[in-house]
């Protein structure tokens, strides 16, 4: 089953990504950014997520993503980690919220990091 230790592991193998403590939880962060939180029951994180897209996911797959009213007005969405296939399937979402908070000059340093690859990374 995927758990917060698969978060951590995949979030810290992403380029310059380090773990802060904030609101009492582990975030992820890159150039200052923060692109996970996991909350304390530890049971799904929240990662960026452009609204529109948002919605389609919520609406594709209501078990897996959801978002808390008091985030409803955010670029976020939560993710249940049980819900997920894989971690495989964890990877990129990771990846996608990463790639959302990272700087052009990461970005451009590193174009084969995209969900749905898996250069550098070993379930």
């Amino acid at each position: 089953m995927i758990d917060s230790d698969d978060v951590r592991r995949i979030a810290l193998s992403l380029p310059e990504t380090v773990e802060k403590e904030a609101w009492s939880m582990p975030t992820f962060r890159v150039a200052g950014k923060m692109y996970i939180t996991v909350p304390d029951d530890e049971t799904s994180v929240a990662v960026r997520c452009p609204r529109l897209e948002r919605t389609e996911l919520i609406a594709a797959e209501p078990e897996k993503f959801w978002v808390p009213p008091h985030e409803a007005s955010s670029a976020w969405v939560r993710v249940r980690l049980a819900a997920l296939e894989d971690v495989a399937e964890l990877r990129d979402i990771l990846v996608d919220s990463w790639r959302q908070a990272a700087p052009e000059r990461l970005l451009e340093a590193h174009p084969d990091l995209v969900p749905g690859g898996a250069v550098g990374f070993e379930a």
